[in-house]
C-alpha cells in the first residue's frame, strides 16, 4: 500500500513540475506538434488528465468518464492545470482509500477502444496506471526540451530525496 501512496503523492509532484515548466510556453508552443503520441504538450496533457480519469472511473465507478483517449477535457492551459491539480487529489484520496484486499481481488473492465472485457487483479492495473502517466510525462519533457526549455528532475528517487521523505 504504502508503494501507492508514493506513487500517487510523486505522481502529483512531477505533476506540479511538468505543468510549472509548461506555464510560460506561448500558445503556438503549447499546441507545437512535438512528435509525441499526441502531438503536442497540451495535447499529451490532456491525455494523462482522460486516461487518469478513464482508470479512476474503473476503479472507483464515479467521476467523468471520457469516451475517447485524445479528448481535450479543457478548453486552456489554466483550465487543464486546474483540473489536473484535482485529478490529482483524487488520486491521492483512492489510493488511500484502497486495502490489500482490493488490489488482490478481480477487476474487471473495458478498454475504451475495443469492447473486449479484461479482468485481472487490481494491483496490475493501479501499477500500469502510474506508468503510464510517467510515460507521457517524459514525452512533454522531451517536448519541451525540444524547444530549448530548461530540463527538469522528475525522477522518482528526487521526489523521495525532497517533497518525500516520509517514504526513506
Amino acid at each position: 500500500m504504502q508503494n501507492y501512496q508514493m506513487l500517487a503523492a510523486y505522481n502529483a509532484w512531477a505533476n506540479r513540475l511538468i505543468y510549472a515548466a509548461s506555464a510560460d510556453l506561448t500558445d503556438e508552443e503549447l499546441h507545437r506538434d512535438t512528435g509525441a503520441f499526441f502531438g503536442s504538450v497540451f495535447g499529451t496533457l490532456s491525455h494523462i488528465l482522460i486516461a487518469d480519469r478513464v482508470w479512476l472511473n474503473r476503479i472507483t465507478g464515479e467521476g467523468p468518464k471520457p469516451k475517447a483517449l485524445n479528448e481535450r477535457p479543457c478548453p486552456d492551459f489554466e483550465a487543464l492545470r486546474a483540473a489536473r491539480v484535482e485529478e490529482d487529489a483524487r488520486i491521492i484520496r483512492t489510493v488511500e482509500s484502497l486495502t490489500p484486499q482490493q488490489l488482490e481481488a478481480s477487476f474487471s473492465y473495458t478498454p475504451v477502444a475495443s469492447s473486449e472485457l479484461v479482468t485481472h487483479k487490481l494491483w496490475p492495473a493501479l501499477t500500469h496506471f502510474f506508468n503510464h502517466q510517467t510515460h507521457h510525462r517524459g514525452q512533454v519533457h522531451a517536448g519541451l526540451t525540444g524547444m530549448g526549455k530548461p530540463s527538469l528532475s522528475l525522477d522518482l528517487i528526487y521526489f523521495v530525496r525532497s517533497e518525500g521523505t516520509a517514504y526513506l
